[in-house]
């Protein structure tokens, strides 16, 4: 299996860890040859001079590998948590596969398609393997991993990912949801954001008031303290070292959550 640079070159904080683990199993010597070049002098990067040319070039190379480390290390990491939640409820369907495909598609490209579901189906091949509570217990390891090396607004991107996975037939089963509020939990996150990216998207104003988190019955205050919140959390900015179009992933949540926000500052003469 050949990768692109999607998800080879740079393999980011992923490398360690029970997240790294799980990388050598799905990646197998794909992942070893990896590990041996980015242990490389050529590719560690050193700042020989602080005040010269050379030291301006490794520190621009040194921050193109930390991104693309990252956004690797994110991609991996949502490829690992979607097995997860699609098995929650004991099968896997086929939209569920195909939003993830459509995610690729959309985020990393076309190659990253083809290799991205071969990992999805190596990652059931291990819970198979293993058992499905030894492989809850994997994912609660990882998702402290990620909790460690994303800060909140990019562990939010990759929560929304997973809802949009579990809501591509129609329905998320209670199983499903306990998983994706399993998951925030571990990565030391309210499980009350799940039932927020639930309401996104939605056109009822009691949806509006689920996605900003409050009662219809809170005061305006506490409605736009609520919003301002969100709003600093989900801001596309936050999550602009994974990538442009990770970034416009985010753009559009950021939409539906202002669109959220307009239809309860319009039912309240805001």
């Amino acid at each position: 299996m050949a990768f692109g640079a999607w998800i080879g070159g740079f393999l980011g904080w992923m490398t360690a860890g029970p997240l790294g683990a799980l990388a050598g199993i799905v990646l197998g010597k794909f992942f070893d040859s990896m590990m041996d070049s980015v242990n490389t002098p050529e590719t560690q990067g050193t700042f020989e001079n602080p005040f010269g040319q050379q030291a301006a070039n490794n520190y621009q190379q040194t921050r193109q590998r930390t991104d693309y480390g990252q956004r690797n290390s994110f991609l991996f990491s949502m490829l690992v948590l979607s097995s997860y939640i699609m098995k929650a409820d004991g099968k896997v369907m086929h939209s569920e596969m195909e939003m993830v495909r459509q995610m690729l598609r959309q985020n990393f490209g076309e190659q990253a398609v083809v290799q991205g579901n071969d990992i999805l189906k190596k990652l059931f091949d291990e819970q198979k393997r293993v058992g499905m509570q030894n492989f809850r217990q994997t994912v609660a390891d990882c998702c402290q991993q990620i909790s460690r090396n994303m800060d909140y607004s990019q562990r939010l991107q990759l929560l929304n990912f997973l809802v949009m996975v579990a809501q591509a037939d129609g329905k998320v089963p209670q199983s499903e949801i306990m998983a994706l509020k399993e998951c925030a939990q571990w990565m030391r996150m309210s499980a009350d954001e799940v039932d927020s990216m639930m309401g996104l998207g939605k056109d009822d104003l009691a949806s509006a008031y689920q996605v900003l988190g409050v009662s219809p019955n809170a005061t305006d205050e506490e409605v736009k303290k609520a919003y301002r919140k969100l709003a600093l959390e989900h801001h596309p900015d936050k999550v602009a070292a994974l990538g442009e179009d990770i970034r416009k992933a985010a753009e559009k949540k950021f939409q539906e959550i202002n669109a959220a926000k307009d239809r309860i500052w319009k039912a309240r003469g805001l």
